[in-house]
């Protein structure tokens, strides 16, 4: 025994020798690496503690609130959500009050009882222009995230997750797969630039597919851009385009899925709208929009045509994603400095809206790291309807944010199709955590509102929030975003053409 032990043990040391010898040879010969070049072998440990420092970080350094995109005490509220363990603390907030940008609701001192109380309300979209207008039953709902972005396992939680909590489910750009379906709840069908899942194919808008998905659907939503990458369509790596995704999209299998930066068909406000009221005459359900917003341009002239030519050009809702969005992958370029951010987007659109005498006709949903009640309550109190996340439900599936979405190797299922790894999201347990998120969220929200003095969530106004300025000095939304004029923009436009006249 010992003689085999001595003997596996000289082989072993032989063997360690000649990877040695081998990786310094390889080391001082590349000429990639400066680092390896000058100090082989050990300058190898450079590269593998880069790579670990992200983690490390996120576990033992950062403070519970200083990690980006998402710091651990958010995860950690939206984890206690999804488990139904309740968002209790004690001996304080790790939140600071004097940080710039914090939110502070404006507490009632008589806030509404419990026997005062309302139900929130239910939202109708489409209403008075559509054949079969979509009823939006919770304030917040699943944002688009296409099959292939993420995981089947992934999809058919969120699938079932939804339909137990009575929210509704954007398929992202990928099209809609079986597994959207297989919880049976309500699902929004995005028509991304490339068109999959809707197109013929040459890659154009197929009205004969468009017909069949509205017997499925509720809505149509025309995605011009997403907030991780205005300006630039989405990117699947073809190591994630299997032959399943390949025949959802109606696209070769293996290679990157590549949408255009923007839909050919759509080159002005003019042709947007007519498509808007093409495919809501075609399907006979609500069709919107969704957007980033880099100023007020855009929303300005969608407006002004939708008072030239009529409501019924109008698009049944405006989904407006901030900046921060960034569920897919994106160029860190476009991630970090393209388009306003939603705290800066949203009042816009609202504004422009409400001068323009359209609120009531164009439902508005925000998104953009809304994935705390909190957020989502500030949200309504500038003017938004609903409420989208994407990494909120991510979180409640399991996700540890690893930031490897985009590599096919997401350690906990969610975005990769990797079968042993989507071996640990287990859908029966997923699903639930996915409804006990979007409950919990609504229920806070509503929370938030009494306490506001408000009999429910869609009572939520600008003064009933403030915004810290700069440490103990904070400002009334109100009074920062002023509400304008209900249909100035309409009485201007009419007192123009009449003095033209």
């Amino acid at each position: 025994m010992t003689v085999v032990s001595y003997g596996l043990g000289t082989v072993m040391g032989f063997g360690l020798i000649g990877w040695l010898v081998v990786a310094i040879i390889q080391d001082v010969t590349q000429k990639k690496h400066t680092v390896l070049r000058n100090y082989p072998v050990i300058g190898r440990l450079r590269f593998f503690f880069e790579d670990l420092g992200e983690y490390f970080r996120q576990y033992f350094f950062m403070g519970d609130r200083a990690e980006m995109p998402f710091n651990r005490a958010t995860r950690g509220w939206v984890y206690k959500e999804a488990k139904n363990e309740g968002g209790i603390i004690g001996f304080g907030s790790t939140n600071d009050l004097r940080e710039p940008g914090s939110i502070l609701f404006v507490n009632h001192p008589y806030p509404v009882l419990e026997e005062d109380r309302l139900p929130t309300p239910a939202l109708v979209i489409g209403e008075g222009f559509c054949q079969h207008p979509f009823e939006a039953k919770s304030i917040v709902n699943i944002s688009g995230m296409s099959f292939g972005a993420i995981s089947a396992p992934s999809v058919r939680a969120l699938s079932r997750g939804a339909a137990a909590a009575g929210c509704y489910m954007d398929t992202g750009e990928g099209g809609l797969s079986p597994y959207h379906l297989d919880g049976g709840c309500d699902v929004i069908m995005q028509i991304g630039t490339a068109k999959y899942g809707i197109r013929n194919p040459d890659g154009s808008f197929s009205p004969e597919k468009a017909k069949e998905l509205a017997k499925v659907v509720k809505a149509f939503e025309i995605k011009l851009s997403q907030g991780a990458k205005p300006g630039k369509g989405g990117v699947l790596p073809g190591g994630k385009v299997t032959e399943e995704i390949a025949a959802i999209r109606g696209i070769p299998a293996g290679q990157d899925s590549i949408s255009p930066n923007r839909h050919r068909d759509i080159a002005n406000v003019d042709d947007l709208l007519d498509k808007v009221a093409f495919i809501r005459d075609l399907t006979g359900r609500p069709v919107g929009v969704k957007t980033a917003i880099g100023g007020r341009g855009f929303i300005n002239e969608l407006c002004e045509a939708v008072l030239k030519r009529g409501r019924d050009y109008a698009p049944d809702f405006l989904a407006i994603d901030g900046a921060e969005g960034g569920s897919g992958a994106a160029p860190q370029t476009l991630m970090d400095h393209m388009a306003l951010p939603i705290a800066e987007a949203l009042p816009r659109v609202v504004d422009s809206l409400i001068q323009s005498d359209l609120k009531g006709r164009i439902r508005v949903i925000a998104a953009g790291k809304l994935v705390t009640s909190a957020r989502a309550a500030w949200a309504l109190c500038v003017g938004a309807d609903l409420v989208n996340t994407a990494r909120g439900f991510m979180f409640s599936l399991g996700c540890i944010q690893a930031m490897r979405c985009h590599q096919n190797t997401c350690p906990t299922g969610v975005t990769t199709h990797n079968k042993r790894l989507q071996r640990g999201l287990v859908v029966e347990e997923k699903c639930l955590r996915v409804a006990n998120y979007c409950r919990n969220m609504n229920k806070e929200i509503d929370m938030i509102a009494h306490s506001c003095g408000c009999r429910h969530a869609r009572e939520l106004k600008r003064e009933h929030v403030r915004i810290v300025q700069t440490a103990n000095q904070s400002i009334a939304l109100n009074m920062l975003y002023p509400y304008p004029a209900v249909g100035s923009r309409g009485e201007a436009r009419r007192a123009a053409e009449s003095v033209a006249a």
